[in-house]
């Protein structure tokens, strides 16, 4: 793979490129290295509320939200199609920034960014009222109108992919977007910015603004210009942007943290099973709210399946993320490699038992752990209930359906959930029963664009993806003209 040339990171605001108001930058690190590869301007507040007049003037001269919805699908198509032509730079970015192995950035994030923006291009002409049958001599008729500007602010483990699945549909709906990527991963938004640009989305429809998030993301959040906020993060910075975007009555989506749980019951067909066991809390390294760090065995199974992981998971290959065939890269950063060292560390002191892995891996002063099975913790222990958010997994044994369910539904999380079995009765009731926004069975993240996800309890609200996602970007309108 041969290397990419990195801009200066500026900050993108009316279609234009420019540093930040008082000159500030933050350096990008590379984390299968540990290395300074780049930096980014670091906006301010002033820099936030350009970026906002920026998208206001855009959306009240009608520069996007003025154009049918046609229009506005057929650029869309058109990022899609720029995303798919400079696939290889975009994966080497997002590989770059968040350490993530460059087969599974070309498989999965590029792949999936370009049929986000292709389904909302397909979605944006497709937005339509209803003539409602009243008693009233009288045409009454409903209309969906974009919101104005929205906050897009997404966090660092899948850059490209939930940036698209909020700015996606915001322009398909007629909106103009300012969005604050994470500080640590700013790369592809950049990158992204461009493409825009190329593919003829007018100025300042997209803005971009580098930066962190007690300065940028909250003044992003607290701005009066702002008319819909779109969060991925963590539950504990949710509960903030909830209660700051409720201030100003402004309607938000969430996405947030999870911890899900796999159920294995004992007619399960294992070898499928440990397939869709290791994915589920390998892939990205475990960074992924949506994986499944908890993994419910039914008790006729358990010593054998646990034998089969301990064998399997010191085999999934973990190293350089440039190198094709590495499955399990480096963490995005160091402090997210000590959170996960302090859980084992009280893994251990909770009793758990370490069945693989369990500490880091010295490769080129990278930030990389081996993936990790921990048996015997009892449920209410930190390690089953807390995210960990990297590459661990825990095991634990239950007699009945009833006790699977109770103990899956047993934390503040309702993401995701998975269900392993070969009855298909089964199957349905106690998909029926998980408290999750999505649950598989006999496999893990299973995820396509017309397919919605999102979460209940502490994982958040609304939903992202399929056309639902446009109801959160859009705003209904009824019109009741008298025919008296």
């Amino acid at each position: 793979m041969s290397p990419i040339e990195i801009e200066p990171g500026r900050l993108f605001v009316g279609g234009q490129w420019r540093e930040a108001a008082d000159g500030a930058r933050t350096e990008v690190v590379d984390p299968s290295r540990g290395a300074v590869v780049t930096t980014v301007a670091e906006a301010g507040a002033a820099d936030v509320d350009a970026a906002v007049r920026s998208a206001r003037e855009a959306f009240d001269g009608g520069a996007w939200s003025g154009l049918s919805g046609r229009e506005r699908g057929r650029i869309l198509h058109r990022v899609a199609e720029l995303i798919r032509e400079n696939a290889d730079e975009l994966a080497q970015l997002e590989s770059l920034d968040v350490g993530k192995p460059i087969s599974l950035c070309h498989a999965v994030d590029v792949t999936n960014a370009a049929n986000d923006y292709e389904h909302f291009a397909a979605l944006a002409h497709s937005l339509d009222g209803a003539v409602r049958n009243t008693p009233m001599n009288a045409l009454a008729y409903t209309k969906r109108e974009p919101l104005g500007v929205v906050a897009a602010i997404t966090p660092f483990n899948f850059p490209l992919i939930l940036a698209g699945s909020k700015i996606g549909p915001a322009l398909a709906a007629g909106n103009t977007v300012v969005h604050k990527p994470a500080d640590e991963t700013p790369l592809s938004a950049l990158y992204m910015a461009g493409l825009f640009q190329r593919a003829g989305v007018p100025d300042g429809v997209v803005n971009v603004v580098t930066g962190t998030g007690p300065v940028a993301g909250e003044a992003l959040l607290r701005h009066r210009g702002v008319d819909k906020v779109a969060f991925t993060g963590s539950t504990a910075i949710g509960r903030h942007v909830a209660a700051t975007a409720g201030e100003a009555l402004k309607p938000v989506t969430m996405e947030l943290g999870g911890n899900a749980a796999n159920i294995v019951f004992e007619d399960a067909d294992l070898e499928k099973a440990v397939g869709a066991i290791i994915k589920a809390f390998v892939f990205n390294t475990g960074q992924f709210c949506m994986g499944g760090p908890r993994l419910l065995v039914a008790r006729s199974v358990h010593s054998t399946l646990l034998g089969i992981l301990a064998d399997a998971v010191p085999g999934v290959p973990v190293g350089d993320p440039r190198d094709p065939g590495t499955v399990v890269g480096p963490m995005a950063g160091e402090k997210h490699l000590k959170k996960v060292e302090e859980y084992v560390d009280l893994a251990r002191k909770e009793g758990g038992r370490i069945v693989c892995g369990g500490e880091r891996l010295d490769l080129d002063g990278g930030f990389y752990y081996k993936p990790t099975v921990i048996a015997d913790l009892s449920n209410d222990s930190r390690v089953v209930q807390e995210e960990i958010f990297g590459p661990v997994l825990t095991v634990q044994p239950f007699d009945t359906e009833d006790e699977a369910v109770a103990l899956a539904n047993s934390t503040p999380y309702g993401l995701a959930s998975g269900v392993q079995t070969t009855n298909l009765a089964r199957a349905h009731r106690v998909a029926d029963r998980l408290q999750a926004g999505i649950v598989w069975v006999n496999d893990w993240a299973m995820l396509d664009p017309a397919v919605p996800f999102g979460g209940v309890k502490d994982s958040g609200y609304g939903r992202e993806y399929g056309p639902e996602a446009l109801d959160a970007y859009t705003r209904v309108k009824s019109v009741v003209v008298s025919l008296d």
